[in-house]
């Protein structure tokens, strides 16, 4: 186990902004683990679980020990059209979405070109054009840092909600998933009802869509939206839409006829948050080395040398200007690491 000392930040996170570790150790194996545990002083020190780095956002150095999840793999078990596919925490998602599609396995498609390492998918319970990790989720193996036990935690263990889940809660910090199995098929239902999927078929002349059909889709859809961020540095979408109480969506929607809402159930609905942001002006704003992306105003951007703080300000501005013109506020989807 190789331990490092003051090691930059920077190549660790998709914001691409500097900040220092007082310790790191890229772990692939649970041994490791154990032995970070069996180490008085490494594990005594504060502790951070670093995955592909898409969903955090450095405001200072890290005083203690980064862990950068590095567990491999894709094993596949078949059970008639059920596919179970078995992958390593530090496999890059992206790279899961084409292997399956590649092999014909259905149900994550829709995700496709999501930044970030497949551990961290169950964590954020990453979504898009419909579909969320959850609705496929099987299993994912974790280590225990109070006992250095390995134990196994199903859908319900779980605790799945919207961009949400037992270790972004109670489970924080507290385990480093080392692999995550999701539950596939070879005779999906296709998911295209949800943004501008239909549209982009339609466009194309594809009248029977197949898997590979809607993930190229899903994939052009958000290049078209979304920064490069091994050129611009951002997380995706910085705040969660928000799902409210009818009762407070209804007078702002009779208020903005415009506001681009979606039903959750009888009494909530979730708001697009792009649109809040859209509406108060920032869209394509450039505020110092930082901004909102030119194509989509969810998006926060690193225009070159800005740091995690000057990106956390911009982020309280836009908070507080929607919450004076609609109302409502807005929670980030990122992790702030102080």
């Amino acid at each position: 186990m190789k331990i490092q000392h003051n090691i930059s930040l920077k190549p660790y996170n998709s914001f691409g902004v500097e900040a220092f570790a007082d310790v790191f150790i890229e772990a692939n194996s649970v041994a490791q683990l154990k032995e970070i545990l069996g180490n008085e002083e490494l594990n005594s020190l504060p502790r951070l679980i670093v995955g592909g780095g898409s969903n955090m956002l450095f405001c200072a150095d890290f005083k203690g020990l980064v862990i950068k999840t590095d567990f491999q793999g894709i094993h596949v078990t078949e059970k008639g059209d059920d596919i179970f596919v078995k992958v390593g925490a530090g496999v890059v998602w992206n790279d899961l979405v084409g292997f399956c599609v590649g092999k014909g396995f259905g149900g994550i498609e829709n995700l496709t070109l999501i930044p970030g390492s497949a551990g961290a998918a169950p964590i954020q319970n990453i979504g898009a054009y419909g579909v969320e990790v959850k609705d496929v989720f099987h299993e994912l193996t974790a280590f225990e840092f109070e006992t250095g036990e390995i134990k196994i935690f199903n859908k319900l263990d779980c605790k799945f909600g919207y961009r949400q889940s037992f270790f972004k809660e109670e489970g924080k910090g507290k385990f480093l998933i080392t692999d995550i199995t999701l539950k596939l098929t070879k005779n999906p239902s296709l998911n295209t009802s949800y943004g501008a999927i239909n549209n982009e078929l339609e466009a194309r002349g594809i009248t029977n869509p197949t898997i590979a059909d809607i993930s190229k889709v899903v994939g052009d859809i958000r290049q078209s939206k979304l920064p490069d961020p091994t050129t611009i540095g951002n997380a995706g979408s910085f705040f969660k839409n928000p799902v409210l109480d009818n009762g407070i969506v209804n007078p702002v929607k009779a208020k903005f006829p415009d506001l681009v809402t979606y039903p959750m159930g009888p009494d909530h609905t979730k708001i697009a948050a792009g649109w809040l942001i859209e509406n108060c002006g920032w869209k394509g704003k450039i505020v110092g080395n930082t901004g909102t992306w030119k194509n989509q105003a969810l998006v926060l951007v690193n225009n070159g040398g800005a740091t995690g703080q000057e990106v956390f300000d911009l982020s309280e501005k836009i908070i507080q200007s929607v919450k004076d013109k609609f109302g409502i506020p807005l929670e980030r989807e990122v992790n702030i690491i102080r």
